[in-house]
């Protein structure tokens, strides 16, 4: 009954924050709700036993990558009214992607009424819950069935952190800065001067 009534709970707050992620007018607001969201994820996968993925969501979603979404939005100062004014403009746009994505669902989640084997044959067999540990059962699955996947997703996150990056740098007049470039390229002749100083000239 009490982990019932904590599921609930758990759920009602995950569902509420993720609709205020999309309905908040202030951005930074809305970072925060989606904080909010990951935090009430974990404490669901804490009430199914899987505590890794908790400690993961954690760590690095609310740790690291909803921080990162926080720092951008404080930064980049986007003025966001210019922003509305051409919502009508990308609406045919965001209409289309929308109903992609609304289609997507429904076929995923329509294809265990038209093909309800399909689930036993891509399920991987479960290892037995005394012998191995939640950490260790999810690493075999990633780093076997789906490593490729898993390279994939480490890859979209390095490009967001590229682009973040590349949208975050600021060019100031005056500042001198590195140039990677330049500095892997010298070589003895261009970086060394040898001076032949006479003997007993002083300085």
């Amino acid at each position: 009954m009490i982990a019932a009534l904590i599921f609930y709970m758990f759920a009602a707050l995950t569902v509420g924050s993720a609709v205020m992620v999309i309905s908040a007018r202030n951005p930074v607001n809305s970072v925060l709700f989606l904080i909010l969201c990951f935090f009430n994820a974990a404490g669901l996968f804490l009430l199914l036993g899987a505590e890794f993925l908790a400690m993961v969501l954690v760590v690095v979603y609310v740790g690291a990558v909803a921080v990162l979404f926080l720092f951008v939005v404080m930064m980049l100062d986007i003025n966001f009214l210019k922003l509305r004014e051409g919502f009508l403009q990308y609406l045919p746009t965001g209409a289309v992607v929308g109903l992609v994505l609304l289609v997507e669902l429904a076929t995923l989640f329509g294809g265990w009424a038209f093909a309800p084997d399909v689930e036993a044959l891509v399920r991987s067999p479960m290892p037995p819950v005394a012998e191995v540990s939640n950490t260790e059962a999810l690493g075999r699955l990633l780093y076997t069935t789906y490593a490729y996947l898993f390279q994939a997703s480490g890859l979209v996150l390095l490009v967001a952190m590229v682009g973040t990056i590349l949208l975050t740098l600021r060019r100031r007049e005056g500042v001198r800065k590195q140039v990677i470039a330049d500095q892997v390229a010298r070589t003895a002749k261009n970086s060394v001067e040898i001076v032949k100083v006479p003997t007993g000239g002083g300085i």
